[in-house]
């Protein structure tokens, strides 16, 4: 009987180790789904209402699905494609907008006002699509450097066509100087652009990621 007995508390200890570690398994395991399903989980959200700016009338929010993105404008250097930029901010146009070309760890464009409403998206013509402004002259600037979240308007081949596209580096290409117009600099934020969706062996990203809103600061 005494045998008997110590072989029960022995196989009564062995359950509750493998019960402990199932229970443990399980909780790893959901643990880890939830950071991998969370693309979100280890990028900081900035409030630009706890920042102090030298030029708040040059900073614009734009919040995405991670987070808060603070961009610095350069009026000085391109004054009418800044005013475009902000005019558009200001009337909302930006909002919902598909950022439908993202090339990983390089660069994301966005603003198609007529075909890249994530609301109204269409996949056919997205990247072709026009404001009501009319293009404007592209005013290239050699002491703009094409760094890490340099912001710039997008245009077709030739000069002279930007609109309303624009798009930010996700890395340094000194090769965009002179090239494009610039609009600002990424000030804070750019680990949540980081994290935007990128297309799958497609240069166009389907169901993208897109702009929630644009602000002015003031």
């Amino acid at each position: 009987f005494l045998n008997y007995m110590i072989k029960k508390l022995k196989a009564s200890f062995s359950e509750k180790i493998l019960f402990i570690f199932l229970i443990t398994l399980g909780i790893f395991s959901f643990s880890f789904f939830f950071i991998i399903k969370n693309k979100c989980l280890f990028v900081e959200n900035v409030d630009p209402k706890k920042i102090q700016f030298n030029n708040p009338q040059n900073i614009v929010v734009m919040n995405v699905e991670c987070g808060n993105v603070i961009i610095e404008l350069t009026p000085e250097l391109s004054p009418n494609a800044v005013k475009r930029f902000k005019h558009l901010i200001e009337k909302g146009s930006y909002n919902h907008s598909a950022f439908y070309k993202v090339i990983k760890n390089t660069l994301i464009q966005a603003g198609d006002l007529e075909y890249g409403n994530i609301d109204n998206i269409n996949y056919y013509k997205i990247g072709s699509g026009q404001s009501d402004l009319g293009t404007l002259k592209s005013e290239l600037s050699k002491n703009f450097q094409f760094d890490e979240g340099s912001v710039a308007f997008a245009r077709k081949d030739a000069f002279d066509t930007e609109d309303s596209e624009f798009f930010i580096t996700l890395k340094s290409i000194p090769l965009y100087a002179e090239e494009y117009t610039p609009i600002g600099k990424v000030i804070y934020g750019l680990d949540a652009l980081k994290k935007i969706k990128t297309g799958i062996k497609v240069e166009y990203v389907l169901r993208p990621d897109f702009i929630n809103s644009f602000k002015l600061l003031n």
